[in-house]
C-alpha cells in the first residue's frame, strides 16, 4: 500500500500552519514595540472595531474558548488595556472594554497593517493575489466552522 496521503507536502494543514506562524513571525517586531503578543492584538482589533463585549462573543469571533480567552483577558486588564465587568443585565456575562490605554494603543497600531502588506508586496505578491487568498481562507473557515 503507498502511503502518498500520509507525506507532508501533500498536506492541506502544513502550508496554511505554516503561513500562519510566518506571518505572525512577521507582526512579531511590531506587537514586541506595542508590549502585546499577537492574540492580545487579535483582541484589539475586535474591541477598537466595537467595544464593549461579552467575553464569549470574543471568543466566538477568534474561534478559541472561553478558557482559553479568559486568561488572555485577565493579562491584559492587569497591563491596564482593557476592564471587565459583569453585564448590569446579564450577570453571568462578562463584559470586555477598552481602557483608555487600550484606546490609545489603537494609533500606535494602525501602521501595523500597512507596514506587512509592504513587507509581502516587496517580494513577488500581487494585492489581488492576497486578497483572493484571504477570500478562500475565510470561505474554508466557514466551511469548518459549522
Amino acid at each position: 500500500m503507498s502511503y502518498d496521503q500520509l507525506k507532508l507536502e501533500n498536506q492541506l494543514c502544513f502550508p496554511v500552519y505554516a503561513a500562519s506562524r510566518l506571518i505572525t513571525r512577521e507582526y512579531q517586531p511590531y506587537l514586541d514595540e506595542l508590549g502585546i503578543t499577537y492574540t492580545q492584538y487579535l483582541v484589539f482589533l475586535i474591541l477598537w472595531e466595537k467595544d464593549k463585549l461579552p467575553v464569549n462573543d470574543i471568543a466566538k469571533m477568534l474561534i478559541l474558548n472561553t478558557n482559553t480567552v479568559t486568561p488572555l483577558l485577565k493579562r491584559m486588564e492587569q497591563q491596564g488595556f482593557i476592564k471587565r465587568e459583569r453585564s448590569k443585565e446579564d450577570e453571568r456575562k462578562v463584559i470586555v472594554c477598552l481602557s483608555s490605554k487600550g484606546e490609545a494603543m489603537k494609533e500606535k497600531a494602525a501602521v501595523i497593517p500597512q507596514a506587512l502588506a509592504n513587507n509581502l508586496l516587496k517580494e513577488d505578491v500581487k494585492v489581488e493575489e492576497l486578497i483572493h487568498l484571504k477570500e478562500e481562507l475565510e470561505r474554508v473557515i466557514k466551511v469548518l466552522s459549522k
